[in-house]
């Protein structure tokens, strides 16, 4: 088999290391997401379908294109998790033959489902290679997190600019060839004290401000015109709560309700409650301002929008809305972030005086 699957940020590699141990399969990895990409994916799906949509189907068949005969889809947390049977048919239609593996219709609480459908793909596939394969493609994930979350916040007051890029590239290089999970937690150790140990300015009177918002547009750069690089650039530091780890492997619903109590009761569907969360938090921690990021018609995050407003009020912190579609404007973004940043400027040189 050539399986490729939609990407998302750099959370190709864990996946990558999954299927060929998994699968046994040689994989077709798609470009990284362009222009083009979303073209693709917007001429063939509906008009007011969410971005991610476009993305993850232009993602199939720029892969289809590339050689792949297997294309896997793995879901969401949101109406993503009922697209594969859409981009299926819309491939079928245009008249490309594959296989299909959608993962978002397994159940992944009935361990013999899964095991059968591996073993349906790859006859050869033994327990203990399924053993082994998970727990490291998940711990390599939270690795990825962990690193990039110590490289957001400081990326932009680096000494040497590009010290942080070249280290996390050769972590997901030497992460990717790993055998075991010994190798790949003594590979983590190392990168993480090599990236700690770069040298960083950071300034007395840091600019402060918390990204949230849909999982998808997010994580992934090029769905929010590399955002996270732009406020860099502008030295403000930055925290995202939100990834992999804390949506799937740490999420806690109950907990997070209880936490958003004032002003929220129930789950309103995908990440609204975990925006409101790390709306909350980063307001009682007096950051500068919150940036709230969407995929046009995003529901729960349009939900969430409202009650973002309150907490605005109450803690007195700015917030800048950014929706992404195939027409915004990277000209656009960049002028309202930039506004953002002298706002968010001014009303910091007053309140410290």
């Amino acid at each position: 088999m050539k399986v490729s699957f939609p990407r998302m940020g750099n959370y190709d590699v864990p996946i990558r290391y999954f299927v060929r141990r998994v699968f046994d399969a040689e994989v077709v990895t798609p470009p990284a997401i362009t222009k083009r990409t979303l073209e693709l994916g917007s001429i063939h799906s509906p008009d007011f379908v969410c971005a991610p949509f476009k993305f993850n189907l232009g993602n199939h068949i720029e892969a289809l294109e590339n050689g792949a005969d297997t294309l896997i889809q793995f879901g969401g947390i949101c109406r993503l998790g009922y697209y594969g049977e859409l981009h299926e048919q819309i491939l079928r239609d245009l008249g490309y033959e594959f296989e299909f593996i959608n993962l978002a219709g397994m159940r992944m609480k009935n361990p013999k489902s899964v095991w059968d459908m591996l073993k349906r793909y790859n006859e050869k596939l033994t327990i203990e290679t399924l053993a082994t394969t998970l727990p490291t493609a998940f711990t390599m994930v939270k690795q990825m997190d962990e690193l990039e979350k110590h490289i957001r916040k400081n990326i932009g007051f680096e000494v040497n600019a590009g010290s942080y890029d070249l280290l996390y590239k050769a972590y997901l290089t030497e992460a990717e060839q790993v055998k075991s999970k010994k190798e790949l937690k003594r590979a983590f150790s190392h990168y993480l004290k090599e990236i700690k140990a770069v040298k960083v300015n950071l300034p007395k009177d840091l600019l402060k401000v918390g990204l949230i918002g849909e999982y998808f547009t997010v994580i992934e750069p090029f769905a929010n015109h590399f955002l996270e690089k732009e406020l860099a650039a502008m030295k403000i530091y930055v925290t995202r709560n939100l990834n992999i780890s804390t949506t799937v492997f740490h999420r806690d619903m109950p907990k997070l309700l209880k936490r958003v109590q004032h002003y929220v009761k129930y789950d309103i569907g995908a990440t609204g409650i975990d925006t409101i969360n790390a709306a909350l938090s980063f307001a009682r921690k007096n950051y500068d301002g919150l940036i709230h990021v969407k995929s046009f018609g995003c529901m729960p995050e349009i939900d969430a929008m409202s009650i973002l407003q309150n907490i605005s009020h109450d803690h007195e912190i700015p917030i800048l809305y950014l929706t992404f579609d195939t027409q915004t404007a990277e000209a656009g973004i960049k002028t309202r972030l930039e506004a953002f940043h002298d706002m968010i400027l001014m009303r910091s040189n007053t309140t410290r005086r």
